[in-house]
C-alpha cells in the first residue's frame, strides 16, 4: 500500500496547490441543482487527480464526481473528490479540499486529504494509523456531549425535502457545546480524526465525500457508522463519526429525532 499512499498524496498536493493559486481569479460557474454548483476548477482537479493516478496504475478503475468513471474489473477502485468545498471555493471563502481514497475488493485500503489554504496532508492506510503531515494523530479523548464540539453538513434539497437535517442540528445543538459547518465534509471527518471534532455527522452524502475522511477517523482511533450505529459502508446516505465515546450518545439523539419525525 506505500505506493499507492505516496501517489494519492502526489495527486492531492498537486491539484490542490493548482487550486489553492486559483481561488482569487475569476472562474466560471455552473449549476447541477438549483443551489448545487461546479466550477472549472472541479474539473481540472479531477483531470490532474486522474492522470497522476492512471500514470502510476494504468489498469486501476475510477470513480469521481464530475467526469470521470473507469469501471475495468481490476478489484482497485479510486474515489476522488476534487474540490470538497465547492460552493466555497466559488466565493473565494478558503474552506476546501481534494480527496482521494482507494477501494479494494470492497474495503477503502488508503485515504487522503489535502487541506490547500493549511497546507495540511491529512493520510490513512489500512491498520497503519492515521497521519497529519507525517505526523501521527488521534481522536479525542472527550467522553461529555454538552463539552463536545460537533459538525455537520445541510443537503442541496434541503428546501425541498422534509430530510433536511434541521431537526437533527435543532437537536444536537442543544445537547452540545457547539456546532461548527465547515461546507467540506472531508475536513470534518480529517478535524474529527485529529482531535479538533469531537464528533460529525451528515446525511444524503456520496462515496467520494466519505471514503478517505472515514478510514482517516477509523485508523485515528474513532468510530464511524450510520444513523442506526450499524456497520458503515462509504455507499450509505448517512454518517456518523465521532472519536467514539460520544458515539453512541449522538446516535441515541439522532434516533429519538427519526423516530419522533
Amino acid at each position: 500500500m506505500k505506493r499507492h499512499l505516496e501517489v494519492a498524496k502526489a495527486a492531492a498536493v498537486k491539484a490542490g496547490t493548482i487550486l489553492r493559486e486559483c481561488i482569487s481569479v475569476s472562474r466560471e460557474v455552473s449549476y447541477k441543482g438549483e443551489i448545487n454548483l461546479v466550477t472549472e476548477m472541479d474539473r481540472i482537479s479531477e483531470r490532474i487527480v486522474v492522470a497522476t493516478i492512471l500514470e502510476a496504475f494504468p489498469d486501476h478503475g475510477i470513480l469521481a464526481e464530475e467526469e470521470a468513471q473507469i469501471e475495468n474489473g481490476s478489484g482497485f477502485l479510486w474515489i476522488i473528490d476534487p474540490l470538497d468545498g465547492t460552493t466555497n471555493y466559488a466565493h473565494g471563502y478558503p474552506s476546501f479540499s481534494v480527496s482521494i481514497g482507494l477501494e479494494h475488493s470492497g474495503d477503502v485500503i488508503v485515504g487522503v486529504v489535502y487541506d490547500p489554504m493549511r497546507n495540511e496532508l491529512f493520510s490513512a492506510a489500512r491498520g497503519q494509523g492515521a497521519h497529519l503531515n507525517g505526523n501521527p494523530i488521534a481522536v479525542s479523548r472527550n467522553d461529555v456531549l454538552i463539552r463536545s464540539l460537533l459538525a455537520t453538513g445541510f443537503p442541496y434539497d434541503r428546501a425541498v425535502s422534509r430530510e433536511n437535517n434541521l431537526d437533527y442540528f435543532n437537536a444536537l445543538i442543544m445537547a452540545a457545546q457547539e456546532i461548527r459547518r465547515s461546507g467540506s465534509a472531508s475536513l470534518d471527518l480529517c478535524a474529527v480524526a485529529a482531535g479538533r471534532l469531537d464528533g460529525y455527522w451528515e446525511l444524503k452524502l456520496h462515496p467520494w465525500d466519505v471514503a478517505a475522511g472515514s478510514l482517516i477517523v477509523q485508523e485515528a482511533g474513532g468510530t464511524v457508522s450510520d444513523f442506526a450505529g450499524t456497520l458503515f459502508s462509504i455507499r450509505d446516505k448517512e454518517l456518523v463519526a465521532s472519536n467514539g465515546r460520544i458515539q453512541g450518545l449522538m446516535i441515541d439523539i439522532l434516533n429519538a429525532v427519526r423516530r419522533k419525525a
